[in-house]
């Protein structure tokens, strides 16, 4: 007979777009074949009233809090509540840039979204995709000289 499977909650909780929670936790969780993640994913949380909104579902479903916010007053208040609810959370970043301030003796830039450069090669990135969208299925064939391949 098969142990049925179990399930828990992994809230991710990110001032930016939450790519990097969302691999940490797909990481860990993959580690625990028998309970299944439940991710409710939480991108661009800046401000307390928006921590607060993010707690109004936690109590809901609680489970493990994950996140990455560089404001240490918000990081403090998501710290906060986690341990009066008694459920655990990890800043993921936190210990990284600990390590990073002390190896280079400088203290984090604490930019949101910093790993996310709009430069240049970006939008031209996004312009050859909409091209492609544009494309796909063979109409405007007027417009494939402009095609870059």
């Amino acid at each position: 007979m098969n142990k049925p499977q179990s399930f828990f909650h992994l809230h991710l909780i990110s001032d930016a777009t939450g790519e990097t929670l969302l691999a940490a936790g797909r990481a860990a969780s993959a580690q625990y074949k028998d309970a299944r993640a439940i991710e409710h994913i939480y991108p661009l949380i800046r401000t307390e009233k928006q921590v607060a909104k993010v707690f109004e579902d936690i109590e809901e479903e609680p489970g493990i809090i994950l996140y990455t916010v560089v404001d240490q007053k918000l990081a403090r208040g998501i710290d906060e509540r986690c341990a009066a609810m008694g459920l655990p959370c990890v800043s993921v970043l936190e210990p990284v840039l600990t390590v990073f301030q002390s190896y280079l003796g400088t203290p984090a830039g604490r930019r949101v979204g910093a790993q996310h450069v709009l430069d240049a090669e970006y939008f031209r990135r996004i312009d050859a995709l909409n091209f492609t969208m544009d494309h796909d299925d063979g109409q405007l064939p007027l417009n494939m000289d402009d095609a870059d391949v």
